[in-house]
């Protein structure tokens, strides 16, 4: 996937990107690092789905945000019933859900804001 990402990157002039390979539980980034990020059917991937998201709280800046998108016939979706319980419990809070019955985008954003 970070090939493609470089190629397509590379094709479109695109030179700002820095493709890093990482772990969602323990990414490579220092704190506050970011001012936002994106999970677009990636969060049932992951094993420890509260580790991911308090990683992404972490190198998240202090007014930091995080779009979750999931589709319903992904066989690892995650609701929203369960994204805004598992946001709770790696300190977010689900902020707004948008989208059609059969897939959604989240915003999420620090409970300490």
């Amino acid at each position: 996937m970070l090939d493609d990402l470089k190629r397509r990157a590379s094709k479109a002039g695109i030179t700002n990107i820095v493709a890093t390979r990482g772990d969602a539980q323990s990414l490579p980034y220092p704190n506050s690092t970011f001012n936002a990020a994106y999970m677009i059917g990636t969060l049932g991937e992951i094993p420890d789905k509260v580790a991911a998201l308090r990683e992404l709280r972490r190198v998240l800046k202090p007014r930091g945000r995080v779009v979750i998108g999931e589709v319903l016939i992904d066989p690892d979706y995650v609701s929203p019933r369960a994204l805004e319980e598992k946001a709770k419990d790696s300190g977010f809070v689900l902020k707004h859900i948008t989208g059609p019955k059969f897939s959604y985008f989240a915003l999420l954003r620090s409970a300490a804001e």
